[in-house]
This record gives C-alpha cells, structure tokens and sequence, in this order.
C-alpha cells in the first residue's frame, strides 16, 4: 500500500545505473559509436527516397517516414543516456523527464501506427492489386501519414497528461530513461486503469490482424504469387517482429528485483533503441531492390566523381 503523503519532486534519480569505472568509457564509446551508425543508416534511407523521384511511391514514403521517426526517438534517448554513462550522479529535472518521456512514447506510438500503415498498404497491394493505385493516392497517402503521426500525439496527451498531474510518492526511477510506467509506479493512488489502458495502446493487434488476412490470401493462390507475397512482406514482418520483442522485454523486467539486476535492466530496457533503428534501414536498404540500386547508384557516381 502506497503512503498518502503525496509529494510533486522536482527531480528524478535513476537507480539502475552501476559504478562502472573505467569501463563506462568503453561503454559511452560504444553506445556513442551505436548512435552515429543509427544516424547515419537512417539518413541514407531518408536522403535516398527524398532525392530520388523514383521513390516517391507509398511504399518508400512510409518507410522513410520510419526511418525518420527511428530519428527522432533516437534523438530522445540517446543524448542523455550517454550524459549518464559518463556521470557519478543519475539526477534528471522534472521538466526533462517528462520531455523524455514524451519523446520516446510518441516514438513508440508512431512506430505501431506506421507500422500499420505499412500493413494496409501491402494488404492493398498483394490481396487488391488491380485496385492498388486508385486506393494509394498521393491524398491517401498523406492523409495516412498524418493520422500516423498525430494519433500517437493526441492518444499519449491523455496519458501525459495524467501521469503528468499524479501526486508522487517518491522520484527513484527503476529505468535508465524517463518512461509514462515508471512514473505511475511512483503514484500515491491507484493506476490500475492507466496501466492497462496504457498497454493496451501499444498493442500491435491491428498489424498481426492484416498479416493474418494476407496469409490467408496467399493459402488460396499459387506458390509464385506466394514467394512474391513474401518476398514483399518479408522487410515488414522483421520489422513487426522487432516492435513485438518490446513487450516480451517490459514483461521480464517486471520478473526481478531491479535493484539486483542492473546490467539485465539495461541491456533489455536498450532493446527498443538500438535494435528497430539498426535493423530497419538494413532490411529497408538492402531487401528492396529500388532502394539498393538508388543507394550503390549513389556510390558509384561518387567513385567517378572523385576519380575525375
């Protein structure tokens, strides 16, 4: 039972953080060398699809608008977490909390939305081909994008908002970055709804749903349309399998004790940041043939530049 002595800190500390010692440079150069691969992987897939007219088609679009949103959560969490390698002391304000929490919440909501987004523009294409392009209109498309990008923005300000006006009764965060739980978990009243409904948001059931009507499309045809339907969905499904490792590692976090397992809690509590921003342009960058060709295009004619 949680004390009714509410408080409103004006810092947070977190907790999970060791004294490395020398070793902490080591893991800042690693973490550091991390970051400067997910920028520059992700901007490769950015600046390709943007200057590349070829690639203005939905499919492209909405993968560079994941790569971008891989930016912009990487940017939220990264900053501070190498600050923190390097620090004797694990104090964040109040005000940078909640604008890191915000940061890397709407990352990960956008990721689902886009994500779905990506499933009904390949449901479209393998199970309605002949409809694929008066459906996927440039409005279509924009109109999507929008609605991924926004949803996540309104959907979080509720629970923002509440997380944002909860009386606390502490400021130890049991996490290496500022998250929406871990400050309902320092809440002096109940939020059993708040959590449920908070984890229910971030669930990926749409996506399965859609993957699930596209299998069952490719049972009924013919083993060609089968190895193209996955040749083409192959990129999406590592990418809805990284998002769903998510859960899996929140889940095993909530099995220990977090004061006991520090190293656990960090490398699982990493997952989200450096495996989808990795992986994503990978897959993206080298599966899709358009893409690839655009990229070692760009390459070659560099070569030839510098040669003349």
């Amino acid at each position: 039972m949680k004390s009714n002595n509410s408080l409103t800190p004006s810092y947070f500390q977190f907790t999970v953080f060791a004294d490395y010692g020398p070793l902490r440079y080591l893991f800042f150069s690693l973490s550091l060398l991390i970051y400067v691969t997910i920028i520059s992987a992700n901007l490769v897939i950015v600046l390709s699809v943007c200057l590349e007219t070829s690639l203005h088609q939905p499919m492209y679009i909405f993968i560079c608008s994941l790569c971008l949103n891989s930016l912009y959560g990487s940017t939220g969490f990264f900053p501070r977490f190498l600050m923190d390698l390097l620090s004797d002391t694990h104090f964040i304000s109040r005000l940078l909390c909640f604008i890191q929490m915000y940061i890397t919440n709407t990352c990960l909501e956008q990721e689902l939305t886009l994500l779905t987004v990506m499933a009904y523009d390949r449901f479209v294409a393998i199970c309605q081909p002949l409809h694929y392009h008066s459906k996927m209109t440039f409005r279509t498309v924009l109109l999507l994008l929008i609605l991924a990008v926004l949803y996540p923005v309104w959907a979080f300000g509720y629970f923002f908002y509440q997380a944002s006006s909860l009386p606390l009764c502490g400021n130890q965060l049991h996490k290496i970055f500022c998250t929406t739980v871990s400050i309902i978990n320092l809440s002096c009243v109940d939020t059993t709804v708040i959590s449920i409904s908070s984890q229910f948001s971030s669930s990926p059931f749409f996506v399965l749903y859609t993957y699930l009507c596209i299998l069952l499309v490719c049972r009924r045809s013919s083993s060609e349309f089968r190895g193209k339907a996955l040749q083409t969905c192959l990129p999406h499904i590592v990418t809805v399998g990284n998002y769903c490792i998510l859960p899996f590692c929140d889940f095993s976090l909530s099995l220990y004790i977090v004061d006991e397992v520090n190293t656990l809690v960090i490398v699982l509590s990493l997952e989200f940041w450096i495996i989808p921003p990795i992986i994503n342009p990978l897959v993206y960058g080298l599966n899709p043939p358009q893409i690839r060709g655009v990229i070692f295009g760009y390459r070659r004619a560099g070569k030839m530049v510098h040669s003349t």
